[in-house]
């Protein structure tokens, strides 16, 4: 087949993209149509610019648009790029491959506007994925539940409404996908070596409400408190004044004055 084209992976079946634009979608009058419950009427365009072509989301379904598992909003294809409208798999080719290197891919879709509450979730969320060691999953619902010193369900409802402004569709590894998403938009970012230990609630507070006042401190044991205070020093040796000539004591240079 001369020029672009996109084949459906469940039914092998082989289309040329159009000249200008190609839609996508369940529905009827679409050029490409794939059955799959999960895709919407109208899914996707593949816009046509000369030799190349890039695909839109047109932010009308619920479970998006994602090229090689990476979920877009509008990106440029490749030779072979496999391209999933909600569960539905499609591939395309016929692209020239450019011998220089690829250009920096159309900028990602915005993050979605979240709540403080939202941003301590996912923050908590991807946390033990940030840390040092390898092959770390996410943190569970009741793991950010004691991090943020909230009940259970409140994380659930959260995550729930997290799912949705990410458009993160149902099945396996919910959490794990949303994770990646929040990290790949650079929302969330390694902490500091100091501050990894520290539960989400006392990361929150001021300086000042971390800083427990002297008044309300336990005190100290007496002799552990004065140890502290004046340190034992070793003993000087009394040693007996040295007598002059005539008998009388020296006092080290100085004289009391006596009266005349």
């Amino acid at each position: 087949m001369d020029g672009p084209y996109i084949r459906v992976e469940d039914s092998g079946l082989t289309m040329p993209l159009r000249e200008d634009v190609t839609t996508i979608g369940r529905g009827r009058s679409v050029d490409v149509h794939l059955s799959d419950p999960s895709v919407s009427r109208l899914h996707a365009e593949i816009v046509r610019r000369g030799a190349y072509a890039y695909v839109t989301d047109l932010g009308l379904s619920r479970n998006g648009t994602r090229v090689n598992g990476r979920l877009v909003a509008r990106r440029v294809l490749d030779e072979g790029d496999v391209l999933s409208f909600g569960a539905a798999r499609c591939r395309v080719f016929g692209f020239v491959a450019e011998e220089f290197a690829a250009e920096v891919e159309l900028r990602r879709p915005a993050a979605p506007e979240l709540t403080r509450r939202e941003l301590d979730v996912v923050t908590s969320l991807c946390r033990p994925a940030l840390s040092d060691e390898a092959f770390v999953a996410p943190a569970t619902a009741r793991e950010i539940a004691a991090d943020l010193v909230v009940t259970e369900a409140a994380v659930k409802q959260h995550l729930l409404r997290l799912y949705q402004k990410f458009r993160i569709p149902e099945g396996a590894n919910r959490r794990v996908r949303l994770a990646n998403e929040v990290v790949a938009l650079g929302l969330v970012r390694p902490l500091p070596p100091a501050e990894r230990a520290q539960p989400a609630a006392e990361r929150t507070q001021a300086p000042a409400e971390r800083t427990q006042p002297a008044a309300d401190k336990a005190p100290a044991p007496a002799d552990k408190a004065l140890a502290a205070v004046a340190p034992s020093q070793p003993a000087i040796p009394v040693q007996a004044a040295p007598t002059g000539a005539h008998g009388r004591r020296r006092t080290g240079g100085l004289r009391a004055a006596t009266p005349g």
